[in-house]
């Protein structure tokens, strides 16, 4: 049976635990003005990211590196897509540099659209701005949220060359959903090979994943995404509402309650993530789980002998 119209409303309906405050206040503006002003990308705004006057008054951001322009056409996210975007800003790398010192930033997160258009699909783009941003902040924590490059593991390595203390790939959604919530150059099997090769061949990196639920998932397939997710020694997992950026793109099938989030956290540590941060507003770079991972960082486990 075809749902009716108020059916319909109710199952779109933002539920009250998703109303958040419209942004404002000193720091949200001085970060607004400045990423403007050096024509830098931050995926807070590219993404409408929820938590962005929370963190943007806590000087925290997410930078988007190699324009605001995509290759791939995810039908979940609203940054805008072209077949060959515009041209590389070479001067990117420092201009990312400059504004994260200002800041004083003890943690930061990187992330870059898709740029299948080139040879290298950007990943040396991103080594250098990962190079300059740890010579500009030596004392700084680089969390870099990286493309798939179409599984090329040779892309992978030139962005692992330059150590971010943290990698990040998002699988985004479960193996059934995955086409067509993300582009069809996009795989799940090819981003857990992704997250696979990163921890093999270079352990001490810290690797991270995320997913968004209320695309239609059943718990089950949330589950064994997990399982998936710690097969390849992901440590750290994000779970959050999937909301609908625009008309355009796929709709909300189910709004999880909180207490759904909490028990796939409860769960997440017991298959062995070190961290799980997992609710309604959780996005990939949620500020608690960068609070977190810089006190882990900071604080490595001391190991002894027997």
């Amino acid at each position: 049976m075809l749902p009716t119209e108020k059916q319909k409303i109710a199952r779109t309906r933002k539920p009250p635990w998703l109303k958040v405050t419209i942004p404002h206040g000193e720091n949200y503006n001085w970060l607004k003005e400045k990423s403007s002003n050096l024509q830098l990308n931050t995926v807070c705004q590219e993404a409408r990211c929820p938590n962005i006057g929370e963190c943007w008054n806590a000087k925290t951001a997410t930078f988007m590196l190699m324009g605001e322009i995509c290759t791939r056409g995810c039908r979940f996210c609203s940054v805008r897509t072209a077949r060959i975007p515009d041209a590389l800003d070479p001067d990117e790398p420092r201009k990312l540099a400059d504004t994260i010192c200002s800041m004083n930033l003890k943690y930061v997160v990187i992330t870059s659209v898709n740029r299948d258009d080139l040879s290298d699909q950007g990943s040396l783009h991103i080594a250098e701005s990962i190079k300059l941003v740890k010579q500009k902040n030596p004392e700084l924590f680089i969390e870099m949220l990286i493309p798939d490059f179409c599984g090329d593991t040779a892309l992978v390595q030139n962005v692992m060359n330059e150590q971010p203390h943290v990698i990040s790939h998002n699988v985004e959604t479960v193996k059934r959903l995955t086409h067509p919530v993300r582009d069809p150059r996009a795989g799940y099997q090819q981003s857990l090979n992704v997250l696979h090769y990163i921890k093999q061949n270079n352990n001490s990196l810290y690797t991270k994943s995320s997913l968004m639920l209320g695309l239609g998932e059943t718990h089950g397939e949330i589950i064994r995404t997990m399982e998936d997710l710690r097969g390849v020694n992901v440590d750290f997992l994000t779970l959050g509402q999937y909301l609908q950026p625009d008309s355009t793109k796929l709709q909300v099938v189910r709004f999880l309650h909180p207490d759904e989030f909490n028990e796939l956290s409860d769960i997440g540590y017991k298959m062995g993530f070190e961290y799980v941060a997992s609710g309604p507003l959780v996005r990939s770079s949620y500020r608690a789980a960068q609070y977190f991972l810089e006190k882990k960082l900071r604080n490595p486990p001391i190991y002894t002998s027997i």
